[in-house]
C-alpha cells in the first residue's frame, strides 16, 4: 500500500501508538516458570526413563521398559489499549498488560521387559488390554457408521 492511498485517520492512531522496552520484558519469575518446566521435559527423554534398573535374581537379569512421550505449549503476550481516562487526548493509547500461559503432558507406560540369561536374551512384550480394547471399539464403531452411510446413499 502506497502512502498516498493510505487513510489519514489510520495514520494518525499509528501515530498514537507507541512502546517502550518496559511494554516488552517478560518478569523473572515467569521466564524462571519457564525453564523450569522445559528442564522437567527434557529430562523426560533420559534414557533412565526408558530403561528401568536391572533386576538380577541368580544368572537371569530383568530389564523393564517404557514408553515415555511429552508435549509441552506455552505463550506470552502483551497488549495495548485504549486510554480508560476519558480526558485524554483522542487516540491516546495505554499499556494493557501481559500474561502467558501453559501446559503440558507427559505419559509413561510399560512396553516391554528384557530377559538375558547365560543362553538367550529375549524381549517379551507387555500387552496393554485396555489399549487394544479401544482400539477394537473405535475400529468396530468406525465401521458401522461406515456401513451406516453407505446404506442411507442408496
Amino acid at each position: 500500500m502506497t502512502d498516498d492511498k493510505f487513510p489519514e485517520e489510520m495514520d494518525d492512531d499509528l501515530d498514537a501508538l507507541t512502546f517502550d522496552d518496559e511494554m516488552m520484558e517478560i518478569p523473572d519469575a515467569t521466564l524462571e516458570s519457564i525453564e523450569n518446566r522445559l528442564d522437567r521435559m527434557i529430562s523426560v527423554a533420559d534414557v533412565g526413563a526408558v530403561y528401568g534398573e536391572p533386576i538380577r535374581k541368580g544368572n537371569t537379569t530383568i530389564i523393564p521398559t517404557a514408553e515415555v512421550g511429552s508435549m509441552m505449549g506455552f505463550g506470552l503476550g502483551a497488549g495495548t489499549g485504549p486510554a480508560a481516562d476519558p480526558n485524554s487526548p483522542a487516540g491516546a493509547v495505554q499499556a494493557g498488560g501481559s500474561g502467558g500461559g501453559g501446559g503440558g503432558w507427559n505419559f509413561a507406560r510399560p512396553v516391554a521387559v528384557i530377559i538375558a540369561t547365560p543362553d538367550e536374551i529375549r524381549i517379551q512384550p507387555i500387552i496393554d488390554v485396555t489399549k487394544v480394547a479401544l482400539a477394537a471399539l473405535t475400529t468396530f464403531g468406525f465401521m458401522i457408521a461406515m456401513v451406516s452411510r453407505m446404506s442411507r446413499r442408496r
